[in-house]
């Protein structure tokens, strides 16, 4: 029988007081928070030219497909250096290099001249996401106050979702002009993150890496020896798979092939569903902190679980862009209360770098295999097989999370009353 999990913070952090809020976030976390954007913008001008350019290379979808698995197979694989090189080098010079290299891959994409060019280039540049990835949630778990840390995944997912919500549409027009113009802007993005990152944490004596202090790590046998750690695992790669793998590769697809929309459009269905994700986060985070992380996951995963389903049942644009809004509202409310309860299982003092990017690594293997699944389906089945069963992988992280212990830290015990005198 598994025991609730227990961290270092649960007998020595209230839960929210009810008067604290984002302002109390260290400064830290708004400099990550501002990078995320950056970063946000430039994916977000990617996604609409990622599957078209692949597919002018004269490949078919499945194989546009792989070029977004293949970002995310190398993620997965490097994700466990990655969680090493924070640890040796610390997680500021990571974060800046990670940021660096996606840039210097994006940039090279927009000069491929076959498909196999676009897909090494793509495929590189999942080894600098992990870097950023992993260094930037292990700065959040460090940095954020236990009671305030749905809070401060929320603001951190709020701001790249922000900048998810105009980056496909300008990205939309961009490929009006050329496929290749999206990929140069993107890498011109990441370098600004990357030099914001470099200047204002360079000093900063919190982002610093930290001496050791004697407290044991936190392996990721033990942390899967908590159930809410392994149920996280299932959700995320829901998760990866639907937002990060089929959302990217098949939505643009399916508005032009099915929809028979414009490019464009396809650049709108993205910005909706980063509009509803956007809209309900800071109030996702807010609840996790006050209520609990598990009823929050709860609904989530049922809301993006029917709302992604039904994508590929939809027959007009309208329809489409209402089912892309609450599938984003549903992975809105998810993914704080989600990120918050790992981070209750970590403890800010747990050293838990390798659970960190095993959790990562999980989101990454839904993102490898949604998309090659998903676009197979589609070319032998049909897009409605594909949403469906994109659906479908909702319910594995559901039913985990009904069995799942509550992972938010108990509020601080109070001291016993002194004796009366005698």
């Amino acid at each position: 029988m598994s025991s609730s999990p227990v961290t270092a913070d649960e007998t020595t952090e209230p839960v929210d007081s009810g008067d604290a809020g984002i302002s109390s976030l260290p400064r830290e976390i708004w400099i990550l928070v501002v990078g995320s954007f950056i970063v946000a913008v430039g994916m977000g001008i990617v996604a609409p030219a990622l599957p078209t350019f692949a597919t002018s290379f004269d490949v078919g979808v499945t194989a546009a497909s792989f070029v977004i698995s293949a970002f995310a197979l190398m993620r997965l694989a490097f994700a466990p250096v990655s969680g090493r090189l924070v640890s040796f080098f610390g997680e500021r010079s990571i974060y800046v290099w990670g940021i660096t290299i996606v840039g210097i891959s994006t940039a090279a994409c927009a000069f491929a001249g076959s498909y196999w060019q676009l897909l090494i280039f793509r495929a590189l540049g999942g080894t600098g996401s992990t870097m950023f990835t992993v260094s930037a949630v292990a700065l959040l778990v460090r940095l954020a106050p236990p009671h305030l840390r749905g809070r401060a995944s929320g603001v951190w997912a709020t701001s790249f979702l922000l900048g998810n919500v105009s980056g496909p549409i300008i990205g939309g027009v961009m490929v009006g002009y050329s496929l290749r113009l999206p990929f140069i802007t993107y890498g011109i993005a990441l370098f600004i993150a990357a030099f914001i990152g470099w200047l204002l944490l360079r000093k900063s004596t919190l982002a610093a890496p930290q001496p050791d202090n004697g407290a044991p790590s936190m392996t990721v046998r033990q942390a899967l020896g908590q159930r809410a750690y392994r149920a996280a695992m299932l959700s995320n790669f829901s998760n990866g798979w639907a937002v990060y793998g089929v959302r990217i590769a098949l939505v643009p697809l399916f508005v032009v092939e099915a929809l028979r929309s414009t490019q464009s459009m396809a650049g709108v269905a993205l910005s909706v569903f980063a509009v509803g994700n956007a809209a309900v986060l800071l109030l996702s985070g807010r609840m996790a902190d006050k209520r609990g992380r598990k009823p929050l996951v709860l609904v989530g995963l049922l809301v993006s679980g029917l709302a992604t389903a039904s994508l590929g049942f939809t027959d007009s644009v309208p329809w489409f862009l209402a089912a892309s809004l609450i599938a984003g509202m549903g992975a809105g409310i998810l993914n704080p209360a989600q990120n918050a309860a790992v981070a209750d299982i970590v403890g800010a003092k747990g050293k838990g770098g390798p659970v960190l990017a095993a959790f990562q690594m999980s989101a990454d293997f839904g993102a490898i295999l949604g998309p090659l699944i998903a676009g197979v389906l589609a070319d032998t089945v049909s897009y409605q097989a594909a949403f469906a069963i994109t659906g479908f992988t909702a319910v594995l992280g559901l039913v985990a999370w009904i069995g799942a212990p509550e992972t938010r830290p108990s509020a601080a015990p109070r001291p016993a009353p002194a004796a009366d005198a005698a």
